[in-house]
This record gives C-alpha cells, structure tokens and sequence, in this order.
C-alpha cells in the first residue's frame, strides 16, 4: 500500500505544483491519476520513487516513510515506464531489458534468461532481442520499456502516460495488455494519463485532478460516472455528452443503445437474457455430445 499524507510540493521558482494531497493507493490494484497538464499527477508519481522530493508532508509505502530510504536503492526497487519508452538507443533490446538487473549484480547470463522471459510476458516476439529501439515501432518499443519496468518483479510499477505517444490501435491493445499483466503479475500500478477514456479503462481507482494538484474526486469508474462531484468533474468526463450518456430506443422489438448524437452504442442485455443464452449454449454443447 502506498500512502500520501498531506503532501505539497513547492518548486524553487514558487510554482505549487501539488497541495496538501492524501490518498491511500491499494496493493495489487491499478491506481490511475488523470488530469489536464500542470495538474500535477506527473509530481505525484515522482515522489513515490524520489525522483521528486515533497516540500511537506509524508509518503509511506508498507509502513515504511520513502524519505528514510536511500533513493537510489528505491528507484531500482520499483518499476518506471516512461512514454516514449525512455530506451537506451546503443543498447539492444535485451541488454535495455537487462539494465537493473545488471546494475543489482545479477550475471549478465541471469539477466539475458530474464530478458526473454519479459519478452513473452509482454508480447514481443525473441526474435527481436539483439536488435536496437530504432529498429522497432513505437508499440515495440512501449513493451520493451514495461518489460524493463518488470525486470526485477517490482511490488510497484510506475507508468507516466506510457501509451501516448503510439496509434490508437497499438494503444488499444497495449491497455488490454496492461489488463493482462496486472491480472496475471499481481502488480500495484499507478498510471498517470490524461484520457479520461483510458482511466476509465484501467483504473480500479481513478483520481481526477484540477490544476495546482488539487483533486477534484476520488472513487471507482462507475462511482465517478454515476454521482460527479461536481461541474468541473463532469464536464471533465463528459457526462451529458457522446457515449457517457447513453439512452434506450427500441428498434425490431429490441432495446438499442443510443449516444447522445443518436449513433447506436449497443444492444440492452438483461441478466435474462445472458442466463438464456447460457442455457441454449449448454443445450447445444450436451446434444453434441449425444451418440449418433
């Protein structure tokens, strides 16, 4: 568990970039700070690794206060994807991979097996090992530096708008990738982004930010969409407008889901509906099974 008490963040040139921020982000779940820029989520997730220090206030991870904790020992203790991948250009993917576990004393032998481990894990193919970021796409690379970030199995993985520099449909199925990984690793993220859509997606807990790092609302995708705390917040998540309001029309005896310009959404399934589909799907399954 990583815990924020009352932390304010105060840059040299008097820029307040977070103020009096607490929150408490649970273990094994996927935290997602969203907000415009200056908003201050980027400060935040900075702080839990020490790559920014708070003015005031106290950051604890298991108990622990991280201002007791020598910063270098931290950051090579949790994982941090950055976008654009942040990827040594002269070094190959693997080697990339590699980097902490080399640096922790790992045999470079060791840290290489590893390397190909995370490659499976993330979705990218061995083949690619001994070849350099330059000779990968965008998608390629974004893998490489979330493999990076696993390399040592971190309790915390860190993520810094990791999928915005990539195509819509890389990001896609990098996000469902991301799903996969978490489900599959058990891991804490915190993920900072500034799509609404994508925090909706992946958060267990979403946190919306308005600028000067104060937090707007707190609480799960549905609770957010359900009661927002305030104009800010739904204008921000656009409540009254596209596909976060959805209407009921019926169409040839069914009830269709329409968007606000009227485009269609989906299809009403009640939890009859599933439960009868189940049914006729285990009907079918057992007559197939019949001898002929």
């Amino acid at each position: 568990m990583i815990e924020f008490r009352s932390v304010t963040k105060e840059f040299p040139d008097g820029t307040v970039a977070v103020r009096d921020f607490s929150l408490v982000i649970p273990s094994r779940r996927i935290t997602v700070l969203v907000g415009s820029s200056g908003s201050g989520k980027t400060t935040i997730l900075r702080m839990i690794n020490r790559m920014v220090d708070p003015t005031s206030g106290v950051i604890e991870i298991d108990g622990n206060d991280v201002s007791t904790l020598e910063p270098v020992k931290l950051r090579r203790s949790i994982g941090y994807v950055m976008q654009n991948s942040g990827l040594l250009p002269h070094r190959k993917v693997a080697d990339n991979i590699a980097t902490v576990p080399l640096l922790r004393g790992v045999k470079r032998k060791d840290a290489r097996v590893r390397a190909l481990e995370l490659m499976d894990a993330v979705g990218l193919d061995r083949s690619l090992a001994d070849r350099y970021p330059s000779q990968l796409s965008g998608g390629q690379q974004q893998r490489v530096g979330v493999a990076r970030g696993l390399a040592v199995d971190p309790n915390i993985l860190l993520l810094d708008e990791p999928f915005g520099a990539v195509d819509p449909l890389v990001r896609a199925e990098l996000q469902q990738e991301l799903l996969r990984l978490q489900h599959d690793l058990d891991k804490t993220v915190v993920f900072v982004t500034h799509d609404i859509d994508e925090a909706f997606l992946l958060g267990h807990q979403v946190v919306i930010f308005k600028k000067g790092g104060l937090v707007a609302q707190v609480g799960t995708p549905q609770e957010i969409l359900a009661d927002p705390a305030d104009e800010f917040v739904a204008k921000f998540i656009g409540a009254d407008r596209g596909k976060r309001a959805l209407r009921v029309r019926s169409e040839a005896g069914r009830d269709v889901l329409v968007d606000s310009e009227g485009r269609a959404a989906g299809v009403l399934v009640t939890d009859d509906d599933e439960a009868g589909a189940v049914a006729a799907a285990s009907g079918a399954s057992a007559q197939g099974d019949q001898p002929r």
